[in-house]
């Protein structure tokens, strides 16, 4: 029943074709070891990866030995990698779960390119599902979150999301094929296994059916989930042009704030991020959210969306050419000449500072650079990456904007100094 099962799903969803090279995450579970039988029943040629993560002294040891002899009766080649994971997740600032999940899925995907392997097949089953789908309902999620798990994602496959884990347990039995159990999956410290033990028990009280009537609440979602998603697309195709967010069209579609969660919860805000953001949608611009990648800043018009990285210095060309009547100065932003003769000291590149001030190119007072940029409506981002040009101490150049009027060319010039800007 179970191998008739998997078969049709496999097929349903097309997640393998024959003669496919599968790499089998191998932990020596029951539903693992039951994924390597199954596929390699239903004949696809599969090799095994383990990770030894020395997370359980003695018992991450018996796991590898276990899977050893497992693969070798079985005659499927093995992968081993072992890991320091409690020094990866420190180095990293990650819990110990998310550590093991890099590492493993980075590994899985090297192995998967060395040996020509189509696809990685992990050993997730419906019962891993229900319990994603509780864990992100409780944790708070939009209706991305409530789909369970996905049959594919990418190389990585999951053949038996169509059956449960009393249904693999019958056919390990049914085998007489012997399996390892990880201590920690008995234990209620982690939220996932409080769910497991504590939660769904005491639902199936109220209701026996509660897994398969989550199962089909989770089939409805991702019906409703295409529909959703076809009509977030149009939303924010609507709303972004090549500033960023239009806060405007934003407050006028029928769900600024879903629009709004589904643009930025990918780049890592939170739901409290987002209502902040909504919030100072209707202030005063200037408040900057970051996520650990990204920056949403709250500008006049517009929301703007940023990697939060170094903005890159531009790269200036340099060449002195001799001054007569008939030399033209470029009316180019991105070309600024100067007198050479009143450059006394080492130029320099930087981004500007709170302070910096120059005499604008036809101006005879001085200007901070902070209002020249307000004056030329400069948005947050475009000013925190503004670099500047100086001769010593002294800026001569907002590059890509104005030169200072102490240094531009003269009547009397001798020597012409051009700078161009270029990307």
């Amino acid at each position: 029943m179970l191998i008739r099962k998997v078969r049709q799903y496999i097929e349903h969803q097309n997640l393998l074709q024959k003669g496919d090279k599968t790499l089998v995450a191998l932990s020596g579970g029951a539903d693992s070891v039951a994924l390597l039988h199954v596929l390699q029943h239903l004949g696809y040629p599969c090799e095994a990866a383990h990770c030894n993560f020395h997370l359980r002294g003695d018992e991450s040891n018996r796991d590898e030995a276990f899977v050893r002899a497992l693969c070798k009766e079985l005659q499927v080649p093995l992968y081993v990698q072992h890991f320091n994971t409690q020094e990866y997740a420190e180095e990293k600032g990650i819990s110990i779960e998310m550590a093991a999940r890099d590492l493993r899925y980075n590994w899985f995907e090297e192995l998967r390119q060395q040996n020509g392997c189509l696809h990685i097949a992990v050993a997730h089953h419906q019962d891993d599902s229900v319990e994603t789908f509780l864990l992100n309902l409780i944790r708070g999620t939009g209706i991305k979150g409530l789909q369970g798990i996905r049959p594919q994602n990418g190389h990585i496959v999951r053949p038996l999301l169509c059956v449960s884990r009393d249904e693999i347990i019958d056919y390990l039995r049914h085998l007489k094929q012997s399996y390892v159990t990880d201590s920690t999956n008995l234990q209620i410290d982690f939220t996932r296994n409080k769910i497991r033990l504590e939660l769904l028990p005491l639902l199936e009280r109220i209701n026996p059916s509660i897994r398969q009537s989550l199962l089909q609440t989770i089939s409805h979602l991702n019906e409703a989930l295409l529909i959703y998603n076809k009509n977030i697309d149009e939303g924010l195709a609507r709303v972004r042009d090549e500033q960023g967010i239009n806060i405007d069209l934003l407050l006028q579609e029928p769900s600024p704030q879903c629009l709004l969660y589904e643009a930025a919860s990918p780049l890592g805000f939170n739901s409290s991020q987002i209502n902040d953001i909504m919030e100072a949608l209707h202030k005063q611009s200037g408040k900057v959210f970051e996520s650990k990648e990204w920056r949403i800043v709250k500008d006049r018009s517009h929301l703007l969306i940023e990697e939060t990285k170094a903005p890159t210095p531009p790269h200036l060309e340099q060449e002195e050419q001799s001054y007569s009547p008939h030399f033209v100065i470029s009316k180019d932003k991105n070309i600024a000449c100067f007198d050479a003769d009143k450059l006394k000291e080492e130029l320099k590149i930087r981004l500007w500072q709170k302070g910096d001030w120059f005499i604008p190119f036809g101006m005879k007072g001085k200007k901070l650079v902070s209002d020249f940029m307000t004056d030329q409506k400069k948005s947050i981002s475009q000013k925190a990456s503004q670099y500047v040009l100086c001769c010593g101490e002294d800026v001569i150049w907002v590059i890509g904007e104005r030169i200072d009027n102490r240094f531009k060319v003269e009547h009397d010039t001798k020597r012409v100094l051009v700078v161009r800007k270029k990307g």
